[in-house]
């Protein structure tokens, strides 16, 4: 650490290679796979129909959970959702929130809107899943495509023109960025599983395409100054942007002719 070097090779500052891969289960209304290094996470975006919020007429629901099985690390055990997971999903809903989309999913008010249950799978884990969590989900969002429905004034039933599919509307792009903390001494970015274990603290900021801060998630851990924080939003912003504009390479890649 002292010689700005890491186990890997990277400097404190640098980021794992980041691929995404969008579309990639074709019975999804949306997915995205991405790899953060060894880090792997898919999302599969499934759309239903329901009631909207009573408090909320004009708007749909994105329901997301992450499942962290065995299969993706031995620290992890079958049965139900650990606190990692419960964690996760809880920091997936809460940055939903800053997309913007949910009106997006309303199709009559007060009547009927679109459920979108956003499954959020770790195939292998090696430390900072909360940003390759959020990059897939953001994929998995920009590649959801829903069928046109009406609802029939004779019959009062929903009807569903699965030919004509349309996007949702994102306006908003949030982007998390991950840190591990060594006694507010060092601070590295992207920490693999070994890194995350032998830090002090962990805190992932969460920065839009306006460089506006959207949340701060830190559990416990050393605390850490304010000037240490700034750097820490400073890096985020910059990540925003490497995040953006891999995405649209992506969409643009898999566009139909």
């Amino acid at each position: 650490m002292k010689e700005n070097c890491r186990p890997d090779g990277r400097e404190l500052g640098e980021f794992r290679t980041t691929t995404l891969n969008i579309g990639s289960i074709t019975t999804a209304d949306g997915s995205a796979l991405v790899k953060l290094g060894n880090t792997t996470i898919i999302c599969g975006i499934k759309g239903e129909l329901a009631a909207p919020p009573v408090d909320a007429a004009n708007k749909g629901y994105i329901v997301p959970n992450v499942d962290l099985p065995p299969l993706c690390s031995s620290r992890f055990r079958p049965g139900p959702p650990g606190e990692q997971a419960q964690a996760a999903s809880q920091f997936i809903a809460d940055v939903i929130e800053k997309c913007d989309t949910k009106e997006d999913l309303c199709i009559v008010k007060g009547k009927l809107s679109w459920v979108l249950y956003c499954d959020i799978m770790c195939l292998d884990y090696d430390g900072n899943i909360l940003d390759a969590c959020t990059i897939a989900l953001l994929g998995a969002l920009k590649n959801v495509r829903l069928p046109e429905v009406h609802i029939n004034e004779e019959t009062d039933l929903a009807e569903v023109n699965m030919k004509q599919k349309n996007p949702l509307n994102i306006t908003k792009h949030p982007v998390a960025c991950s840190f591990a903390i060594f006694d507010d001494t060092i601070i590295i970015v992207d920490p693999t599983v070994e890194e995350e274990n032998l830090s002090t603290g962990v805190i992932t900021v969460v920065t839009d395409e306006d460089e506006k801060l959207c949340a701060v998630h830190k559990p416990g851990g050393t605390a850490l100054s304010s000037e240490k924080l700034q750097d820490c939003i400073s890096r985020a912003i910059t990540r925003n942007k490497e995040v953006n504009k891999l995405l649209n390479e992506v969409l643009i890649s898999v566009k139909p002719k």
